[in-house]
């Protein structure tokens, strides 16, 4: 659990400041479950230029609660939590300081979005929040008051938990809980998940990561692997002390994270093994200039343009593609897929137009050149997911709220979390679009990807 907080004070000689204004949101890293909001007279003037800076001057303050006043309020929302701040360090010594006032020895964990910023966000050219999250897109009001500030650090750590796919936020910040507030019973962790589509983590008492996984349903996806005899799920269920998670609004992105964060971090549970193509769509030339489509064994030095996991998977696939485009489609040699398609004659027709038809089953089909994004349901009610697929690359994924963050490259790029490419990751957005045939999808040209 994290307190994403800010603070606003009166300015003056160091550890002399007061409070004027505090914000903290009590945060489970996907939504926030309290708040709390107030003006606090300091019991000291403020210094003129915070005044211009902030908009705070002393009259408003006058009847606002003392820090003594509120000082409980503060200890509760923050119980059990990592205090996350834009410079922490400020942050957390001013609470410190105000709380030594009283006698009380306050201490928290703490996080800086700094620093994470500046390992997770290595090319921003400013690491202020305002110009940090002005270049990610993040919507930010009352900049440089306590409530604005909070709230927008709340959406910029939300983003780098995204970006964290080593799960070093949530590793170190495990390692440090005392085990003995988590309660030992498999139901109890079952009951703090969600019945949405996501990736689920379990982690055991050192932090380490031991299990992934994908799923529609985070919650029944986890209970079925609790009540599982199987023997490496009865030593998952021995070993396990936390299980987090991470939303991704459809299966399409679950599937990448899932992928690239087990060849990533290599959980001991997971299986070693990869998904191996079989078999992969090709286009050759004949002698009299017709392109011919050709199911053939894959070949990874081989340009493709779908591949499959098995035979029965292509005949499937191709078979939709052969109906809808009137194509007929060769075989490997040993034998001939028009055959199992129904479509065993020849389109009689000159080789100009029955190639446009070809170049259309590509264009449609294959994504080796194309740069588009595809824009899919986000977390929340307010938030799409976008996967963004650039000069036939697949980039990454990302979440956003507001239109300007997808109509600006460079601001889609930055809020990208970046994956990389790879053959699967290729086979999953391609079978994704094959099955979803309503999505929304942004095409971008070349010319203006190069700009």
């Amino acid at each position: 659990m994290y307190a994403v907080l800010d603070i606003e004070t009166t300015g003056g000689k160091y550890n002399e400041e007061g409070i004027t204004e505090i914000a903290i949101y009590r945060f489970d890293g996907h939504k926030v479950e309290d708040q709390f909001i107030s003006l606090v007279n300091p019991e000291k003037e403020i210094q003129p230029f915070v005044v211009k800076l902030t908009g705070i001057n002393n009259q408003m303050l006058q009847t606002a609660p003392k820090f003594y006043e509120i000082a409980k309020r503060i200890i509760e929302i923050t119980d059990n939590c990592t205090l996350v701040a834009h410079n922490a360090q400020f942050d957390y010594r001013i609470l410190q300081t105000e709380f030594n006032r009283l006698g009380y020895d306050y201490q928290r964990k703490s996080l800086c979005t700094v620093e994470l910023s500046k390992e997770l966000l290595p090319e921003q050219p400013s690491y202020s929040l305002g110009k940090l999250v002005r270049a990610l897109g993040i919507p930010v009001s009352d900049r440089h008051r306590a409530n604005g500030d909070a709230l927008a650090t709340v959406k910029l750590f939300k983003l780098l938990l995204s970006k964290d796919s080593n799960k070093k936020i949530v590793q170190n910040n495990i390692r440090q809980e005392q085990v003995g507030q988590l309660n030992p019973r498999l139901i109890e962790i079952v009951e703090r998940l969600p019945n949405d589509v996501g990736v689920f983590y379990m982690y055991n008492t050192d932090g380490e990561l031991i299990y992934l996984s994908k799923s529609s349903n985070i919650r029944k996806r986890v209970n079925k692997l609790f009540i599982s005899s199987a023997a490496k799920n009865r030593k998952i269920q021995k070993e396990v002390k936390i299980v987090t998670f991470d939303l991704t609004g459809n299966t399409l992105i679950a599937e990448l994270k899932e992928y690239q964060e087990i060849a990533k971090n290599k959980p001991r549970y997971n299986p070693k093994k990869k998904q191996k193509f079989t078999h992969a769509l090709y286009v050759t030339k004949g002698n009299d200039s017709r392109l011919n489509l050709v199911l053939d064994n894959f070949d990874l030095n081989k340009d493709s343009i779908i591949n499959f996991v098995g035979y029965n998977q292509a005949i499937k696939v191709l078979g939709e593609i052969s109906l809808e485009f009137q194509l007929h489609l060769n075989g490997d040699g040993s034998r001939d897929i028009a055959d199992h398609l129904g479509n065993g004659q020849e389109y009689n027709e000159d080789s100009k137009a029955y190639n446009k038809r070809v170049r259309s089953a590509i264009h449609k089909y294959g994504i080796s050149d194309k740069s588009f994004a595809i824009i899919d349901a986000g977390r929340a009610i307010d938030e799409h997911s976008v996967v963004l697929f650039i000069q036939g690359e697949f980039n990454g994924y990302g979440f956003y709220e507001l239109n300007h963050q997808l109509n600006n490259l460079d601001i889609l790029k930055s809020i990208i979390t970046s994956m990389k490419d790879s053959d699967m990751a290729r086979y999953c957005i391609q079978k994704y679009l094959r099955k979803k045939q309503n999505l929304k999808i942004i095409q971008y040209e070349s010319e203006r990807i190069s700009n």
